[in-house]
């Protein structure tokens, strides 16, 4: 089961040949904590959202798997916009510099074991000009994503480099979740 409402992470899934039986939206609060640092912020989440979908399972074992990605500028976590002068904030701090997408992952095992683990891949942004930076604007893809924006999509063209998991920056870090998912004893569907 996939405790997420993104459909990034369902789509990374896929991508790898995994269908998910249930996917679940988790609704958690995800305002961080006074003074929660960016690392600690993405694993709480993760293991949030593993834990309010477990709960509404009513006893019934499953594989659950959970993510959280969070885009930090040093030690500020950046918001996912839901309006335009908080994407365009966020888009003025990562223009020209070098940022941290963290992603939390958190697996519940059926007989109750879990494990998680954080990734994280520095991500670098060209200096935006105004014009880019409008554009990008314009066309709302921002609206939702952390940080505000969405590396596998138009803002592709302001990343010349990235140092780590591609799939950790688009939402899922897919290789440490089928490594834990798989070190729990969760095997391939034949």
């Amino acid at each position: 089961m996939l405790a997420s409402s993104s459909p990034r992470r369902l789509a990374l899934l896929r991508q790898v040949g995994v269908e998910p039986d249930l996917v679940e939206a988790p609704e958690v609060d995800e305002t961080p904590r006074p003074r929660e640092l960016p690392r600690g912020y993405a694993l709480r989440l993760a293991r949030a959202k593993a834990e309010a979908v477990r709960d509404r399972l009513a006893g019934r074992p499953a594989w659950i798997l959970a993510a959280d990605t969070v885009v930090a500028c040093g030690r500020r976590i950046l918001p996912k916009p839901e309006d335009r002068a908080t994407a365009a904030a966020c888009l003025d701090l990562l223009s020209g510099r070098r940022h941290r997408v963290l992603g939390g992952v958190c697996v519940l095992a059926p007989d109750g074991r879990s494990a998680e683990r954080l990734v994280t891949t520095i991500v670098r942004v060209k200096r935006l000009s105004a014009e880019e930076r409008e554009r990008y604007l314009a066309s709302g893809e921002w609206r939702g994503k952390a940080g505000g924006y969405a590396i596998q999509g138009r803002a592709a063209l302001f990343v010349p480099a990235i140092n780590g998991s591609y799939a950790n920056v688009v939402g899922l870090p897919l290789v440490e979740a089928m490594a834990l998912l798989q070190g729990l004893g969760w095997r391939w569907p034949t």
